[in-house]
Order: C-alpha cells, then structure tokens, then sequence
C-alpha cells in the first residue's frame, strides 16, 4: 500500500498512475466507416525493427518504452507468438495505427497496444480500429479482453476505451526510469511531461 500523501520521486524517474479496464461480454460495436485510403492490414511475424518504429511513432508523445527496452530476440519470441496478432492501419503504404491483441493467456485477451501516429488522429481511425479489436478479439473463445491505460497516455483514452465498453477495475502507481533520459526516446518527446534531471 502506499500512504496517503505526497511522494518525492528522483529525478530521472516518470510517474503514472495505471488504469485497468476490463470487458466481460462483447461490447456493442459503435459503426463508423474506416477513412478513406487507410486499410486494416494483419502483420505476421512482424520485423522487431518495423515493429518498434510504428511503435514509436505512435506512442513516442505518450512516454510508450516498454517494447523499446526489449532486445530483439525477446520482443521478436513475442512477435512471432501465433497467439499474438498484430495489425497496421495502412495510408499511402505506410503504417500509421497499431492493433495488438495477445491471447497468450487461455480465455483472455490483451489488447495490449493500441493507437494512431497523429497522421491519424481525428479521422474516425481510432473508432473503426477498436470496431476490429473488439470482432477480432471475441471471436476467440475468450471471457475476458482487456486493457490498460495511463495518465501519461492521450487525454483521451480512457475516456475511448469506456465508450467502447471497458470498465476500470483496478489502479496503480507505475514508476520507471525517464525513457527520454535512458535513450529510449528523443528529449524532445512528451513535451507536455515535465523532464526533470538529476
């Protein structure tokens, strides 16, 4: 437990309270047609190197680290998982969304990344893309898909994530080293989070 109160954190550590959202039952699709010229596109065995640019480029404004700290070979031992499926959405032929669904877990299903490069962003993108995540993922025999979000995620998501139909069930306090200060990211990233330094 951590007590009531205010805690120093060092510097050079990021803070972010966790949110756990859960679906127990598919949620009612909410329609909305996928934009113009962007496609869903299913990645198999996705290159880690595409994988951690789209990864980026999506999550970078967010402070999204976890799969840039992982070397190739375990985050190629995921990619490779035929019970992880990974889809793009595509413009111009290149991608600019990520879908990750993770049924490693008998039952379940994680969607455990999930997001548009601000090329994307506003367009209805995000809407058709969850639209997917949800068919997809209960067409598997599954009783449980969820998710989990941030306060260094979009002001936005967790907000999206309760209209498509997750509920939060649990929180907590995540503390980690600054990825723009271990290299992870540029220094430039999350402009929005203050950078504090030793």
């Amino acid at each position: 437990m951590i007590a009531d109160g205010l805690h120093d954190l060092p510097p050079g550590k990021n803070a972010a309270v966790v949110t756990h959202l859960e679906m127990r039952a598919p949620a009612p699709l909410r329609p909305v047609p996928m934009p113009e010229g962007v496609t869903l596109e299913r990645v198999a065995s996705p290159a880690p190197d595409w994988y951690r640019d789209l990864f980026r480029r999506v999550g970078a404004d967010w402070l999204w680290f976890s799969r840039l700290r992982e070397d190739d070979a375990r985050l190629g031992a995921i990619l490779d998982s035929p019970e992880v499926e990974v889809f793009a959405l595509v413009r111009g032929g290149r991608a600019e969304g990520l879908m990750e669904l993770d049924f490693r877990v008998k039952g379940a299903c994680e969607l455990a990344f999930f997001g548009l490069t601000p090329t994307l962003i506003g367009t209805g993108a995000g809407r058709a893309l969850m639209n997917a995540a949800i068919e997809r993922a209960w067409a598997r025999p599954i009783a449980l898909f969820h998710v989990h979000t941030c306060t260094n995620d979009s002001p936005g998501a967790l907000g999206f994530y309760r209209r498509s139909g997750f509920v939060p069930v649990r929180q907590q306090v995540e503390v980690a080293d600054d990825p723009r200060l271990t290299g992870d990211l540029p220094r430039e990233a999350a402009p929005h989070l203050p950078l504090i330094e030793g």
